[in-house]
Formats: structure tokens, sequence, C-alpha cells
């Protein structure tokens, strides 16, 4: 049967709950902090702190997005995810080389060593240093997706973590979320992840907003794709290109489409005295959803449903 994975363990599809598809829970002090230091989330009472709001405003679950050694703490996103009742799934996989030191193993690991740590991530348990200590010590904690990225352009380092996600994915049934730099190459993606024998039903692109022309977006979501869009609070025009790109694909594509915020620095978060909160989404953009014309098993469909369906397993 399918399922999802959360850090704490295995739940139906269908516990799944209103989900925002695309958050960063946890960024621990890394490579990644030091270089974007606002990045920094690994205060577990500010954290459980915010989660709690997301909970008391109908919020049930987060995909979250930081991958192996760029600010992933399993144990601080079980601890945070048992504290406020929010179920959180960790991806496995690797982020941009930018999150990386220049000597990082990710530069130099072969095809079979990424899809051996991915698949132990997913399988075994997630390490506990990360893969940014002296030894591997594995927690019970497992991965529930992987995550990969793209930049401005496809280097050699992205093409060979794409197989390795592939090859995984194929062998553990794990979904796959990628990381599009400012909505671009998604049409790129997309044929390189068919090619390698994906299931495209179970690819999310990220951040595909970020671009907001509808054309764009029509031919990536006739792929099979799922999109999530992010950017819904960034926009400071009068008109939110988020909405209006709803409106315009949902009636053809209502199973393909979802939201999250992308809130990866703390001064988005209330817990740390920034805007506007991870309580966004429910409070604010869905009013406008209404307000737009969507009824609330449209807004069902792309909290609930879609999600449930896109970060399932597949089953062989």
């Amino acid at each position: 049967m399918p399922f999802i994975r959360t850090i704490l363990g295995d739940i139906d599809p269908d516990q799944l709950g209103r989900c925002y598809a695309h958050e960063h829970v946890v960024i621990d002090a890394s490579f990644t902090t030091s270089t974007y230091p606002d990045f920094l989330l690994n205060d577990s009472t500010r954290i459980i702190k915010e989660l709690k709001r997301f909970r008391a405003a109908g919020g049930q679950s987060m995909i979250d997005s930081m991958p192996c050694d760029c600010g992933r703490n399993a144990a601080l996103q079980a601890e945070v995810s048992k504290a406020s009742g929010v179920h959180i799934v960790v991806p496995t996989g690797l982020h941009l080389a930018k999150y990386y030191d220049p000597g990082h193993w990710s530069h130099r690991y072969t095809l079979e060593q990424l899809v051996e740590l991915f698949r132990a991530d997913i399988e075994t348990g997630i390490d506990r240093h990360d893969y940014s200590g002296p030894f591997v010590d594995r927690l019970d904690n497992r991965a529930g997706l992987i995550k990969i990225a793209t930049d401005v352009s496809i280097s050699d380092r992205d093409r060979r973590i794409f197989e390795a996600a592939a090859v995984t994915h194929t062998s553990t049934g794990a979904p796959i979320l990628t990381h599009t730099e400012q909505g671009k190459l998604g049409l790129e993606q997309v044929q390189m992840l068919g090619q390698l024998g994906v299931d495209l039903t179970k690819v999310t692109l990220s951040h595909l907003d970020r671009t907001p022309d509808p054309a764009y977006h029509r031919e990536i979501l006739s792929s099979g794709v799922n999109v999530e869009y992010d950017s819904a609070f960034r926009w400071k025009t009068p008109d939110n290109p988020t909405l209006r790109l709803i409106q315009a694909l949902f009636s053809d594509f209502p199973g393909q489409i979802m939201l999250g915020m992308d809130a990866a620095r703390n001064a988005y978060w209330k817990s740390y005295d920034g805007t506007p909160g991870l309580t966004y989404l429910l409070d604010e953009f869905c009013p406008a959803l209404r307000a737009a014309g969507f009824n609330r098993d449209e807004e069902d469909r792309i909290f609930i449903a879609n999600p449930a369906r896109a970060y399932a397993f597949r089953v062989p």
C-alpha cells in the first residue's frame, strides 16, 4: 500500500493532512549558515513555537527540503515534530554546489557511492552527524524523499546527482523534489528525469512561480510532474503572479499544483521576530484564493490531496 515516510515513521497518505509542500523546518550550523547566516534555524524552542502556530491555524504537515550535509539535523527534526504534533518529511539527496565547501565529498563521490548514501538514509536511517562527522552513526529516523537541484546551468555534478536520485527512486520508490533556480530549467529537469526512467508523477519541481509564464508552466505540467509554488508572500506588487498562475492552470491540472513558503530565512519566522510567519498561506493566501473564486474543495486539493499523492512512495 502507498505510504508517506515522516521523520517519526511511516503514515498512511490520508494522515498527512493540510501540508506545505516545500519548507525548511531546521537548518543547523553548517557551511550553508556560515555563508548565509540568516538561514540558521536550529533553536528548538523557536521552531516548536512556530510549528504550533502553524498547527493551530490548521496545518498538519511540512515537507522539509534540506538534504545531506547542508544543515540537516534528523534528531532535531524528530524532536520538534514530536513536540509540535506536525508531521515532517525529511529528505536525502544533495543541494546546489554553493551550499557546500569547494572540497566537499559531493564533488568527487561516484554514482554508486551517492546511491549507497541516499538508499541508506531512506531504508536504514539518517546519520546523526549528517555525513560531516568522523564516523557514521545512523538514527532510526529515515528520509522520506530525495531532494536534488540545478543552478542556472546544469553541471556534471548536477547530472551525476540526478542520476543517483533516479536509481534510488527506482529501487526504493521514494518521491523526488527538485530545486529550480528562479524557476529556470524546469523542462530540462523533466527531460533528464524522464530519460532516467523516473515516474514523473512522483516528481515535484519547486519555485517555478518565480518564472510566472503560464505557457512555460503548462508545458511542464503536461509531462505529468507536480509543481510547487512558494513565492506568494514574496511578490511586492498589487497583482500576485502566484495567484494568477493558479487561476490560469488549476482547471486543467487540478491534481498537480501545490503550495509552500520555502521560508528558509529566520527573518520570515514570527518566532524569530520576523514576518510574515509560517501561517501566511493559511491565514492570508487561502482567503485570497477564495476571493478569486476557489472553493474549499479546490483549496483542499492543493493542500491535502495533491501532497498526499505526490509525496507517497511509488508502489512497484
